[in-house]
């Protein structure tokens, strides 16, 4: 079928705008749990939570369900789906993808603040950027999460921790609401693991592979590779309880709960990867990590250390040179700036280096088009992007799948935001999948960085545990 089919499809759904509504609710701290634990076990349910106050970028909790349409993408398959049929096209999903935004409503008059108010939303797996970039898959593929996973919906509850309010917006948004709270659900079965963590790669295996990326360095094929390995777990018990344990210990500003049709994804992600606010473009990246101190005195020390270390800002530059490229392609040209760089952001278990690149979207570029310009992240590729991305696949056993690809949501008032799919897990058939990674430059220990692998996991896997 051809992308014309997409416009066929969605006509047959109403956005008449004189249904547009907004509903003000009563704002507690955990509403949004609250009201996602009666939906949590139905497909395509998703909530979308900044459980750090303290973070600057910890405002919003998003909740969705029952969507009007969903998309499933592996490689260049795509079915469309909705209450009462189903469509299958074969080509690239950010084809698909525009071809859907440009079927959906502009409410940017009827909603201006609110950062979502119905929209796409979901997630963009890593494996589509090997589709974007024709990199050849070589790694095992034992997880069938979909590339993209994305749900549409015409309503959505937004609670804002800053102004300590909460809205259900969007078409019969009273009705909508009405019928979540009326939902009923029996209290999720308790989450335990069944067996011990075990990774795809030893502490030989890593050091192995750490050399090989040291060589392609050294010959000029790269100037910094991005390396993860992936840890498995076998559980019982409900996924949903297995995030909020993650959600109360990591506070991650861009976490995300996703039930899918046959899985879930888990993310407690720090790291934001491209905004949009009207035509105004961020990203933040990360890279640069130290672990968080047993006392006061040594966690200051830690991030002062990290805020001077020279290859941690090395590291660091090369991805804002990179991105300040990507947001180049998309961009109002000479409107590219850097903000900060080098910024010291501190979480539960570690402190990160962050930098923030700014730009202004050409008045012919769409969201979905931004994100396909920046996608994968490369703050969890390397440089450059594309050697980068082939060298991760010769050295990686698995496919990544959902980790270090990106969760949000494309809103129908001119407004996205998505997060970098780190400090993410997947689960499915009863088997619980984490990663970790970290960048590898020209002066990096084969120590140090193996356990700043394991750092990054400090406040989950022993949490699950």
């Amino acid at each position: 079928m051809s992308l014309s089919q997409i416009t066929q499809l969605f006509s047959r759904f109403s956005f008449d705008s004189a249904k547009f509504q907004k509903l003000s609710l009563d704002y507690h701290p955990l509403l949004a749990q609250e009201l996602f634990s009666k939906v949590h076990h139905k497909p395509w349910s998703m909530l979308l939570s900044s459980a750090g106050a303290v973070h600057p970028d910890s405002r919003y909790d998003i909740v969705v369900f029952d969507p009007i349409a969903s998309v499933s993408s592996q490689g260049t398959v795509n079915v469309i789906g909705s209450s009462d049929s189903s469509i299958t096209i074969k080509a690239a999903p950010f084809k698909v993808l525009r071809e859907i935004e440009r079927c959906l409503p502009n409410w940017a008059e009827l909603e201006p603040s609110l950062p979502f108010c119905g929209g796409i939303l979901g997630l963009w797996g890593y494996e589509l950027g090997k589709t974007i970039e024709h990199v050849a898959v070589s790694t095992i593929n034992d997880i069938s999460v979909p590339d993209m996973a994305v749900g549409v919906f015409t309503w959505a509850i937004v609670i804002d921790h800053k102004t300590k309010t909460a809205s259900a917006v969007g078409l019969d948004a009273k009705a909508r609401y009405a019928q979540l709270k009326a939902s009923t659900q029996p209290d999720p079965t308790p989450f335990s693991l069944v067996s011990s963590w075990q990774s795809n790669m030893d502490k030989t295996s890593y050091i192995e592979r750490f050399n090989k990326v040291k060589q392609y360095i050294y010959a000029g094929d790269c100037y910094q590779i991005n390396l993860a390995q992936r840890f498995q777990a076998t559980y019982q018990g409900c996924e949903w309880r297995a995030f909020q344990k993650l959600e109360d210990s990591n506070k991650g500003p861009f976490s995300a709960f996703l039930r899918l049709e046959d899985s879930a994804v888990i993310s407690v992600s720090p790291e934001r990867f491209i905004r949009l606010d009207g035509d105004d473009m961020q990203t933040k990246p990360i890279k640069g990590t130290r672990p968080r101190g047993d006392t006061p005195t040594q966690d200051k020390n830690n991030a002062v250390a990290l805020a001077n270390a020279e290859k941690d800002q090395a590291e660091n530059l090369m991805i804002v040179d990179l991105l300040r490229n990507d947001f180049g392609r998309v961009a109002t040209p000479g409107s590219v700036h850097v903000p900060i760089l080098f910024d010291v952001e501190s979480f539960p278990a570690v402190h990160h280096l962050v930098s923030t690149v700014e730009a202004k979207l050409a008045p012919n570029k769409s969201a979905s088009e931004l994100l396909e310009a920046c996608f994968p992240g490369g703050s969890i590729t390397g440089a450059p992007k594309v050697r980068a991305m082939q060298i991760i696949e010769e050295l990686e056993p698995h496919t990544r799948n959902a980790y270090c690809g990106s969760i949000g949501y494309i809103s129908n008032n001119n407004k996205m935001d998505t997060n970098i799919a780190i400090r993410t897990l997947v689960a499915q058939n009863q088997t619980l999948y984490a990663w970790a990674g970290g960048g590898l430059v020209v002066d990096s220990q084969a120590d140090a960085e193996y356990q700043e692998t394991l750092d990054k996991l400090a406040k989950i896997l022993p949490t699950l545990d």
